[in-house]
């Protein structure tokens, strides 16, 4: 058994190989090539927590994976000077069902939520792009900006938090790593961020809108990865109304995403007008068909992303010789 701590994960998940392997977990999933059950929920009431157990298996062309995620939310857990969030990911041979890693599951997520807007961006943003948004200056908004930075060659960057703080840190943290430019500002509105941005990335738990459809330039690309559930609406219904819609999962977005059911609620489009990106990926569907068109890709999360990462991370950490082995 391999064990890779939050480092280790990292350093075996380089974002243009999880990018990669994202846009071909959507492709399996799209095709049938998957198997996710529904995420399974432990209450412990006397701690006000909950776990979450999600399993995944994927085949196909790029081969098969097979792990399972378990995600713990405690509340309480800043009082003891811990996160609220602790994850771990377990990954099997698909061969024998044999256990062969542990992975940290944060900074796994992080990284795979991070790419699956890489992979929309890529696909699904103009090619010129050059001037960027991100709503949220937390972990997530950190492996937003890279992995858009990783299929674009991105020049300037607004960085938009309540929090100017955390503004400050991020831009201080984040300006000229890897792909990422030094021209990060802090914006000091959402209209001022989105006005020019060629591409959005929103990762936030707003239960309201982070910024008005009519600051919206033609022809961008935005990605909504941080609501997760139906009173989570970080992106305006408005924009889903009039964009052309992408989802990871439709199953996932019509049961969680609450902007998109919105939005279908008040007739601004239905369930059919959610094209799933691996869809787009086979070839099966079209994606930007002309430079005006506004296209925003949502997702909730989906198993697929954990297994296939988590599959990557592995076969990464063998030849890299990352990790602690023990014997199981």
């Amino acid at each position: 058994m391999l064990i890779l701590n939050a480092t280790e994960t990292q350093k075996a998940l380089p974002m243009a190989e999880v990018i990669s392997a994202t846009k071909n977990a959507y492709a399996a999933l799209s095709a049938g090539n998957a198997k996710i059950p529904l995420r399974l929920q432990l209450p412990v009431e006397n701690q006000e927590g909950v776990m979450l157990f999600m399993p995944a298996y994927l085949w196909g062309e790029k081969g098969e994976a097979l792990a399972l995620k378990a995600v713990s939310v405690f509340p309480r857990n800043p009082q003891r000077g811990l996160p609220v969030i602790h994850a771990a990911v377990l990954v099997f041979e698909v061969e024998t069902g044999k256990p062969q890693a542990l992975l940290h599951g944060g900074r796994l997520t992080a990284i795979r939520t991070g790419a699956a807007s890489g992979a929309a961006t890529d696909i699904l943003a103009r090619p010129d792009s050059k001037t960027a948004a991100i709503f949220g200056a937390g972990v997530q908004g950190r492996t937003q900006l890279e992995a858009i930075c990783t299929v674009r060659a991105l020049e300037t960057i607004w960085i938009y938090d309540l929090d100017p703080k955390r503004v400050e840190k991020f831009i201080a943290e984040m300006a000229g790593q890897g792909p990422i430019p030094r021209d990060l500002r802090a914006a000091q509105s959402s209209a001022q961020a989105v006005s020019q941005a060629d591409i959005i990335c929103s990762a936030t738990t707003s239960p309201k809108p982070v910024f008005a459809d009519a600051d919206l330039k033609p022809g961008v690309h935005i990605n909504g990865v941080g609501s997760y559930t139906p009173a989570m609406r970080e992106i305006p219904p408005e924009t889903a109304g009039r964009a052309s819609m992408f989802v990871g999962s439709r199953e996932g977005v019509l049961a969680e995403a609450g902007e998109i059911l919105v939005a279908i609620e008040r007739g601004l489009i239905s369930p059919a007008d959610l094209v799933e990106l691996g869809e787009v990926v086979r070839g099966n569907a079209p994606g930007r068909t002309s430079p005006n068109q506004i296209t925003f890709f949502k997702s909730v999360g989906v198993a697929v992303q954990d297994a296939a990462a988590a599959r990557l991370a592995l076969d990464n950490a063998q030849s890299q010789n990352l990790g602690q082995k023990i014997n199981w």
